[in-house]
């Protein structure tokens, strides 16, 4: 049994990566850079890219909408093939930046309010696979299990990996509870790193609402804004090898 151990970095807005992404890449596998619009720049990026590549850690990007006055948790109404110009636009910079630091890009994830809203619609889900396949097609694409981005990735024919969030309320459906509602964000770390094996070992977590739902997670996120992420991140870590789960980049063999 595997899994990947993912979180959101390069979300700063100086020139280089903040200093809790420092402190995360001793324990995550894979970094998810923000690629300049819903939060970074090139020189935040180009610093991210780096701190990842001396940790040993997978890169991918991380593209939102262009809101970083929302941080990028507004949704907002954008047409497919917009969103697919400006994915693919993130990506490409991402790409090209670590393509210059001698890395290349291992995942795609988007961000916030464009990855809820893709997945519940496929005609947004198949404009993000279709940016991740023309930048490079083997990229893999990173959506909650059973949802329009992992149908969509599959389509376009990339890889896709199904992510959980073990600091994350969940609805019976499997779907994330809305950051706006009570109890969205769970920041109590003594139930977050025991809900996070259970979604590995157990492939259930339980709902809002004290039900249990089944889902399989190939990559579990570890918010890299929460306050106090990096110990957070050694507690799943530690807390997954002593239950036997090896912890890997998703695109590592």
């Amino acid at each position: 049994m595997r899994v990947d151990l993912n979180s959101d970095v390069g979300e700063g807005g100086s020139g280089t990566a903040p200093e809790q992404d420092s402190a995360l890449m001793s324990h995550i596998t894979s970094a998810n850079v923000a690629c300049g619009f819903h939060a970074g720049n090139p020189s935040v990026m180009r610093s991210t890219v780096i701190l990842a590549r001396e940790h040993g850690v997978a890169v991918g990007a991380h593209p939102g909408f262009p809101d970083p006055d929302g941080f990028g948790r507004r949704e907002l109404q954008f047409s497919p093939p917009d969103v697919e110009d400006f994915v693919a636009y993130q990506i490409g910079s991402l790409a090209a930046i670590a393509a210059a630091e001698g890395v290349r890009l291992q995942h795609v994830k988007p961000h916030g309010a464009l990855f809820n809203m893709a997945v519940r619609s496929a005609a947004l889900a198949d404009a993000v696979a279709r940016a991740a396949a023309v930048i490079d097609r083997s990229l893999i694409l990173v959506g909650l299990p059973g949802s329009e981005i992992v149908a969509a990735g599959a389509r376009a024919g990339l890889r896709t990996a199904s992510e959980g969030y073990a600091d994350r309320a969940y609805q019976a459906d499997g779907t994330l509870v809305s950051r706006g509602q009570p109890g969205a964000v769970i920041d109590d770390s003594d139930r977050v790193v025991p809900r996070a094996v259970r979604m590995v070992r157990d492939q259930t977590v339980e709902t809002a609402g004290g039900a249990s739902a089944s889902l399989t997670v190939n990559t579990l996120c570890v918010h890299g804004d929460t306050p106090g992420a990096a110990d957070l991140a050694a507690r799943i870590r530690t807390a997954l090898e002593d239950a036997g789960v090896q912890v890997k980049a998703m695109g590592q063999e």
